[in-house]
């Protein structure tokens, strides 16, 4: 009794198996063509050839789209709807005091078309914006859909020009953003590239600084501006950063009529290391006045204008 226990627990041959065993020493077939072969580089190229056929756009790392925002209290929404800030639905407070930014408000949203109005009451607004003061006026602004900084380059070459970008390196205000994207699109340029990290971003006041432009002029999020800044370098683009000590003034730089990406970085501290290794030039804008720097939206609009004239 006690060895039939001890064989009691042991797995043997089983009778019946079915041939499972014969099965599974037969071949699986011919290996699939590449083309076919899940993560295979040619399945990927042929899976984005089947996409430009279809007119779908390939889907890109570092692309992507920024949270949704609230822009809260009656001055700030009506400004918002008055200098074009994209919205989707406009809160109003149940019962609201009718004062004339109301209405100016309401009759904007109205004009636009595509903005919905929810009435809702106040206890709902004041947990909307975490017991801010809404003042009864609460607007939502969609998530911008950000490029991709290949696509910057692309759009130029496309249209026969050189391009002409301009990258910030740790510029954290959202006013100065929009005013980049203004004289971007003032001086010809194919668009603005921020950091995913440390950099503002497209938010409604960067909307809003920006009087329109950012409707139309590109803004492209890279995961390492660094290394994004080696890609256009790789493809032939020119980095420029300014620096208060450049080796050069921006006048003398011939290559601000090729194709370039100029640097821009933070008025306090200018250019990281890392960046300001990387670019070809550094250069300095002359300020006969005195003045230590520009903010980032001047600085910019100057070197901007200087790469236009070369150009014309």
């Amino acid at each position: 009794m006690a060895n039939n226990r001890r064989m009691s627990g042991k797995k043997g041959a089983q009778v019946g198996s079915g041939g499972q065993r014969r099965r599974g020493l037969e071949g699986k077939g011919p290996t699939p063509p590449a083309e076919m072969r899940k993560g295979h580089a040619k399945q990927r190229a042929a899976a984005a050839k089947v996409r430009r056929a279809q007119g779908r756009p390939p889907q890109r790392k570092g692309a992507g789209r920024s949270s949704s925002e609230l822009v809260v209290g009656r001055n700030p929404v009506y400004e918002a709807l008055r200098d074009g800030v994209p919205a989707t639905m406009l809160y109003v407070q149940q019962f609201i005091d009718n004062d004339e930014r109301v209405r100016e408000a309401l009759q904007l949203a109205a004009e636009r078309g595509n903005i919905h109005l929810m009435e809702a009451p106040r206890p709902e607004l004041d947990r909307m914006t975490n017991g801010l003061n809404h003042q009864g006026l609460v607007l939502q602004v969609p998530p911008y859909e950000y490029a991709h900084p290949e696509d910057l380059p692309a759009a130029a070459y496309d249209k026969g020009e050189d391009p002409l970008i301009v990258a910030l390196d740790g510029v954290t205000d959202p006013r100065n953003l929009g005013a980049v994207v203004r004289s971007v699109s003032a001086f010809g340029g194919h668009g603005v590239v921020v950091p995913e990290r440390r950099s503002a971003g497209m938010s409604a006041g960067a909307w809003k600084s920006s009087a329109g432009a950012a409707a139309r002029t590109p803004v492209a999020r890279a995961t390492n501006l660094t290394r994004t800044l080696e890609q256009y370098k790789k493809a032939g683009i020119t980095v420029v950063g300014l620096a208060a000590d450049g080796e050069a003034e921006v006048g003398d730089l011939a290559a601000l009529a090729g194709p370039v990406v100029i640097v821009v970085g933070s008025e306090g501290k200018g250019l990281s290391r890392l960046v300001g290794e990387t670019c070809d030039h550094r250069v300095r804008i002359p300020m006969p006045g005195g003045a230590e720097s520009l903010n980032a939206g001047v600085a910019a609009g100057v070197v901007l204008y200087e790469a236009s004239r070369r150009r014309s």
